[in-house]
């Protein structure tokens, strides 16, 4: 019996590890240019929700946010609130790295992040990668935190409007993906 749930288990993970993701190769979608600095410069809401693998919507949540683009760095302040009725805050610096290109590259900052986060503009999209201790909570009502990498990918819809699929795996294994709407106000 164990050697089937092991052999059963092995074929989920092989599985979920083969599903299609984006790539910075794959071709626009629209002729825009995604300058993150403009679009997250101002005041923001986006709705989203956390989906396991196996599809089930785990955690559903609005962010407001309020972004600062001072010509060096964009800082963004997101306010988290959860079906739930709990909060968090996080706080990202990010910086235009290397020469200034239409397909610019950045790296940013937040609390709990581990190292460096990084990401690359090309055409109508953004790709950010990071690792982050994220606050979980438990049945119990305790919060706890778990590791995960995240694989981020937004698409500039229009001037307003951004689309962003994260892809979220723990121990380099995918657990699910979280799915954001944003619209600038």
């Amino acid at each position: 019996m164990r050697l089937v749930l092991a052999g059963l288990l092995a074929g989920m993970a092989v599985l979920a590890g083969c599903t299609g993701k984006p790539a910075l190769t794959d071709a626009a979608m629209t002729e825009r240019d995604f300058a993150l600095e403009r679009f997250f410069d101002g005041r923001l809401v986006a709705r989203g929700q956390f989906q396991d693998v196996f599809g089930t919507v785990r955690r559903s949540f609005t962010v407001q946010i309020a972004g600062d683009w001072d010509g060096e760095r964009l800082r963004l302040v997101e306010d988290f609130v959860y079906e739930d009725g709990s909060t968090e805050q996080r706080v990202w610096t990010l910086r235009k790295v290397g020469p200034v290109t239409a397909d610019q590259a950045w790296e940013g900052t937040a609390p709990g992040v581990i190292g460096v986060a990084k990401g690359q503009e090309k055409g109508d999209r953004f790709n950010w990668r990071y690792t982050i201790d994220l606050p979980v909570p438990s049945a119990g009502g305790e919060t706890g935190v778990t590791r995960v990498g995240f694989d981020d990918w937004m698409w500039l819809q229009d001037e307003r409007h951004l689309f962003n699929r994260a892809y979220m795996k723990r121990w380099g294994v995918d657990v699910g993906d979280v799915s954001i709407s944003f619209e600038k106000r």
